[in-house]
């Protein structure tokens, strides 16, 4: 008896989804996706906060630590900075973010610091601390 009701149950069931597909023709149609009011553009990830940053002087702990990473690196010689803002990044990836890398989503107070060694620039990024990211390195 009691497998009997289970039965019922399941074709209960069955009878009921089908209906749901024969309402509509057999198909499912897919809900419209919304569009942003007039005016409004699309919601788009940003980059820093103010990309073109505000002047600002790297302390001697964030000068030591980029030559302390470029000597690991293998790169000697004299260090020069070709440009030194102020940035508020959008995460903590701070502008250079990897694939397959998960980040903080808040706002990181930071610095970009761009240096010259033997010709080539090297861009590194920097959070609230004197431990610097190496973005990339260019002639």
């Amino acid at each position: 008896m009691l497998r009997l009701k289970a039965m019922v149950a399941t074709g209960t069931l069955v009878l009921v989804a089908v209906s749901g597909c024969a309402a509509t023709g057999g198909t499912m149609t897919p809900t419209p996706t919304p569009t942003p009011p007039s005016g409004r553009p699309p919601f788009q990830t940003a980059g820093p906060m103010n990309p073109s940053g505000t002047p600002a002087t790297p302390s001697a702990d964030q000068l030591k630590a980029i030559s302390v990473d470029l000597a690991g690196r293998g790169v000697t010689g004299e260090l020069s900075v070709v440009k030194s803002v102020a940035i508020t990044w959008s995460d903590g990836s701070l502008g250079c973010p990897e694939p397959g890398k998960f980040y903080t989503q808040a706002l990181v107070p930071g610095m970009q610091v761009v240096v010259r060694v033997a010709g080539l620039q090297y861009d590194y990024h920097f959070g609230a601390g004197a431990t610097p990211r190496l973005c990339a390195a260019r002639k």
